[in-house]
């Protein structure tokens, strides 16, 4: 599995957290997005979309268009520095301190194994974690494409579930232990509940 990379997409505005920079919020001792950056070290490459503070050695960083433009603006700025070469890509939000390289992996080869042009978790009620997934960076540039027409041109504010309508999707099912992969940060309580995992 090679040409792999890795886009996390630290822009949220955090309202539920009285706009705190979540990505940076510690989960064990690590601030979530760079646990996040753990998950998947063994990318080819990794960009941040979003406001970003000091990133380890090799990770590039970017911002949306405009700035808060929403996670589909994000994709298509991370997509942006991507090199020549590059065939599938991880769609992370920056704020799974849960995520670990296995559970990517998983979703690689769930990927690799199909036809399909994305795969991504669902959760016990079939819920997709569209923000946990892994694409073949040719179906997630035509799904921005169709939504960049489909608003006039404009990306910024579009739904994330938008860009998986007419994309052939994988679901997989979580295999492994401990707590799911998936679940992300959005309020003090579930940072609490993070940590408790982490310990």
């Amino acid at each position: 599995m090679t040409g792999y990379a890795a886009v996390l997409l630290a822009g949220g505005s955090a309202r539920r957290m009285g706009g705190t920079d979540k990505p940076a919020r510690p989960v064990g001792g690590r601030p979530m997005l760079h646990r996040v950056l753990g998950a998947v070290a063994d990318a080819d490459e990794r960009v941040v979309v979003g406001p970003a503070g000091p990133l380890p050695d090799g990770v590039r960083s970017t911002r949306e268009e405009p700035p808060g433009g929403g996670p589909v603006a994000a994709t298509a700025a991370g997509l942006g520095l991507l090199r020549a070469g590059t065939t599938t890509v991880a769609l992370l939000a920056a704020d799974l301190p849960l995520l670990t390289a296995a559970a990517v992996t998983e979703l690689r080869l769930a990927l690799d194994r199909s036809a399909a042009g994305v795969a991504c978790f669902v959760d016990g009620d079939g819920r997709r974690q569209q923000l946990c997934a892994v694409w073949r960076l040719p179906a997630l540039r035509t799904a921005l494409d169709r939504l960049a027409v489909e608003r006039g041109g404009a990306l910024d504010g579009a739904p994330v579930r938008g860009l998986l309508a007419g994309t052939t999707v994988r679901e997989v099912t979580w295999s492994g232990t401990g707590p799911p992969p998936w679940f992300d940060c959005d309020t003090d309580e579930d940072v609490r509940r993070a940590e408790e995992w982490v310990r």
